[in-house]
């Protein structure tokens, strides 16, 4: 959007103004004739229509916007105005967020190169913006809704992946039990060797074989 060109030599009537308009319906359209029955009759007063529509109050026709109606409501007026100077003069605040009237000099430089203006209706032009400006709060942000906590969607019946079962340690062979025998042989007190060889040849006999 282009820097506004718009100014006006009574920019200390605007707060006044402003004022008038909270108070006052808004009009079918937004004459000279109703800025005559609002207590502005002099011609100086004419400049401020163009000003209206330069920030958004009126339409081209001189129909009070939805703004312009946002802006009667006290509650809120300082804040609908903020935002139509941060849309309308967005170039000024790159120059500085927060202008003042010690920056009327570079905010009238700027004035002064996009609209090719002399030194005088340059400086008209940001006594007009900065007189605005003191009636506006530019600080002031819409309250944001909270984001809706994400809920955790409920698995589905079944969507549980299978546990994996456990490996089973691996198991030794079991061996059969063993069966020993203790086989105790008492000789008989004998010298005579055919008695122990007789007795050995039958255990071979029913035993190991």
């Amino acid at each position: 959007m282009a820097l506004p060109g718009v100014y006006t030599q009574v920019y200390g009537q605007l707060p006044s103004f402003l004022a008038t308009i909270r108070e006052g319906q808004a009009p079918d359209k937004f004459t000279q004739q109703h800025l005559k029955d609002l207590g502005y009759a002099s011609s100086n007063y004419r400049s401020y229509i163009p000003i209206l529509k330069a920030i958004g109050f009126l339409s081209a026709d001189g129909t009070p916007t939805a703004r312009y109606r946002a802006y009667r409501d006290s509650t809120q007026s300082r804040r609908v105005l903020g935002e139509a100077l941060k849309e309308s003069y967005a170039d000024l605040f790159v120059i500085k967020s927060h202008p003042t009237d010690k920056d009327k000099d570079a905010l009238a430089g700027k004035f002064k190169s996009a609209h090719n203006a002399t030194d005088r209706t340059a400086e008209l032009m940001a006594k007009t913006f900065l007189a605005l400006l003191k009636e506006a709060d530019i600080d002031h942000a819409p309250s944001k809704r909270p984001k809706p906590q994400e809920k955790e969607k409920p698995k589905e019946e079944g969507s549980e992946e299978p546990k994996k079962p456990e490996a089973a340690a691996p198991q030794k062979p079991i061996e059969p039990p063993g069966l020993y025998y203790n086989i105790q042989i008492h000789l008989p007190a004998t010298k005579d060797v055919e008695v122990c060889n007789a007795i050995f040849k039958s255990l071979r006999e029913h035993l190991i074989d």
